[in-house]
């Protein structure tokens, strides 16, 4: 969160009332000044001035300057818009009805400008036993040690729960029962309230689906995903192979959406069904192939025959579902799941992600 905070300088104590409800619910604490002269040391610093009628009818003149909003109750008139140009105002917000654009400007200035646009990277298994939910995990952790950092999003009602890959299953902090969001989303605010898994590098902000209760909705999810981007974050997307509207919101935005295919024919199969739905979508796909075939089935043909290049092959690694079976899930260094994960974080950061195919 910014060290400056924005200023709000109200008169009317209903208006005052109104304004702090909803940066409270955008997740931010403004300072408060109760007329302009008492604003006026920190008026050229606050990152968003928010002011009420009343106060610019008492003055007195200060500098203009950008970032501030004009709040008014009910629809604005004639004096509304007379009061908006002698304070310099860029808008006028009409409250109650306008509250959300409100709220979008406290989170603008709780996000901060991040030096580049978060990338969204989409996990989804081509057959039962792929392994997508650990790759995600994977690539998430790896991600996180980047300057942006990282967020996981299981995408996956039915999957019992993405914090319990990641032994979170008992740490304090809302799921995506508790998190049914609509409009902006302040990001700083939601990870403050997720759990998260700690490794050397920090911790990863987790959001899990429950035990139990709905996933996201596409309205929540679609919030969550543009606040993780605007904050500079790679969002990891475990998605579930029949993935609906709501997930789908994922697929059409991701950079890059990854298929984990088992390097067998079955497989290979059911991923053809699986990459049917997803270019309806998008054709920013990239296959990483795991396991390895009975029959001597090659990474390289799974690729051929589905269509999308591959990313990387993942062959088993010694001891890791063990390690996931008992909440202990890390990334060895230089394991083949690690390398895995770096592989497809080298292809997301290509510009436009995969070539099409």
């Amino acid at each position: 969160m910014t060290e400056v905070r924005p200023l709000v300088v109200a008169t009317d104590e209903t208006v005052l009332e109104e304004i702090l409800r909803v940066a409270a619910v955008a997740g931010c604490e403004p300072e408060c000044a109760p007329d302009l002269a008492a604003a006026r040391a920190r008026w050229a610093r606050a990152p968003l001035v928010v002011l009420d009628q009343a106060a610019v009818r008492a003055g007195p003149d200060l500098p203009r300057r950008g970032g501030v909003v004009l709040i008014c109750k009910g629809a604005p008139e004639g004096d509304a818009w007379r009061h908006a140009y002698n304070s310099g105002a860029d808008r006028i917000i009409a409250l109650p009805d306008e509250e959300s654009a409100l709220a979008e400007a406290f989170a603008d200035v709780l996000d901060g400008p991040a030096e580049r646009a978060g990338r969204l990277i989409g996990v989804i298994g081509g057959s039962g036993g792929a392994g997508a939910s650990v790759l995600a995990g994977a690539i998430a952790l790896a991600a996180d040690e980047d300057p942006g950092g990282a967020l996981l999003i299981d995408c996956d009602p039915l999957g019992g729960g993405v914090d319990l890959l990641l032994g979170l299953e008992k740490t304090e902090g809302r799921r995506w029962p508790e998190v049914q969001l609509t409009g902006r989303v302040s990001l700083p605010a939601l990870l403050g309230d997720l759990p998260q898994h700690r490794h050397d590098g920090g911790g990863l902000p987790v959001l899990s689906c429950g035990r139990d209760g709905p996933g996201p909705s596409a309205e929540a999810l679609s919030a969550v995903l543009a606040a993780g981007r605007r904050a500079g974050r790679t969002v990891v997307c475990d998605l579930p192979r029949g993935f609906g509207e709501e997930e789908a919101v994922v697929v059409a935005d991701a950079d890059l959406v990854v298929l984990a295919v088992p390097v067998e024919a079955r497989a290979c199969m059911a991923a053809k069904q699986v990459m049917r739905r997803l270019t309806a979508y998008t054709d920013r796909i990239g296959i990483v192939a795991c396991g390895r075939s009975p029959v001597g089935f090659t990474p390289q043909e799974t690729a051929a025959l589905l269509g999308p290049p591959l990313l990387a092959f993942m062959p088993p690694e010694r001891g890791l579902a063990v390690a996931v079976e008992n909440g202990e899930f890390r990334l060895k260094n230089r394991g083949p799941l690690a390398k895995t994960a770096e592989a497809v974080l080298a292809a997301a950061r290509c510009e436009g992600g995969v070539a099409p195919r």
